[in-house]
């Protein structure tokens, strides 16, 4: 697990995704309750960083108007956690994978607009309450997006939208402090990650890593789905 979310928060800095995606197949095979909870905190860290590297390049319109998506999306993204058992939960990140990963492949590309901004605020927020994976959506409409604002402007969301997902899943009593133990066991992992994600990051070719990253999670998805039928 530590070595998942080493790899998963150097992504996150050096490509603008990955902790989530990469992440939570392999944490909802080990234990599901620990999804999407553990990530949520994880994330907030990750994220804060980015933002202290690259915040200068923020896109705080575009960062408002998502978040205003971001608040229905919460809801029931918790409303989710709360009902569905650990089981169904797991085989939600499995289809929210699949999901980002082929819609990522296939290059849609939707303009970002205002209207497409609010539509994938709340779609990131149900998927990102609910399994931990919000990035897809908002990685796809800000993809246009250069390098440094591509990464500031989706930190700047996940960091205010962590926090909104996980205090809506502390009020629907679904945190537990067996999470926040983990969450605290798994934060060296995610801190190396973002001090080696800069001098890795130089070294690395941007569209091959996320073929790579998306090949990753793809097969944590598969594995985690076999245990689940099996």
């Amino acid at each position: 697990m530590s070595a998942v979310v080493l790899v998963g928060a150097l992504l996150q800095v050096a490509v603008g995704f990955g902790l989530g995606l990469l992440a939570a197949p392999v944490l909802a095979f080990v234990e599901p309750s620990l999804v999407p909870v553990v990530l949520l905190v994880l994330a907030f860290g990750v994220t804060a960083a980015v933002l202290v590297l690259d915040g200068t390049h923020l896109d705080l319109r575009g960062t408002g108007w998502a978040l205003v998506g971001r608040v229905p999306g919460t809801v029931v993204g918790a409303a989710l956690v709360a009902v569905l058992p650990a089981k169904a939960l797991a085989l939600l990140v499995v289809l929210v994978v699949v999901v980002g990963v082929v819609a990522s492949l296939r290059g849609f590309a939707p303009r970002p607009t205002r209207p497409a901004v609010v539509v994938a605020g709340a779609v990131s927020g149900l998927m990102g309450t609910a399994t931990s994976i919000g990035g897809p959506p908002m990685a796809m409409v800000w993809q246009r997006f250069a390098g440094p604002r591509l990464r500031s402007t989706m930190s700047a969301f996940f960091l205010v939208g962590s926090v909104m997902s996980f205090a809506a899943l502390a009020l629907s009593g679904s945190v537990d402090p067996h999470d926040l133990r983990y969450a605290v066991f798994l934060a060296p992992a995610a801190a190396l990650g973002v001090v080696l994600a800069r001098p890795v990051g130089r070294r690395l070719d941007i569209r091959r890593t996320r073929i790579i990253a998306m090949a990753l999670a793809l097969t944590g998805a598969a594995v985690l789905s076999v245990r689940q039928f099996w």
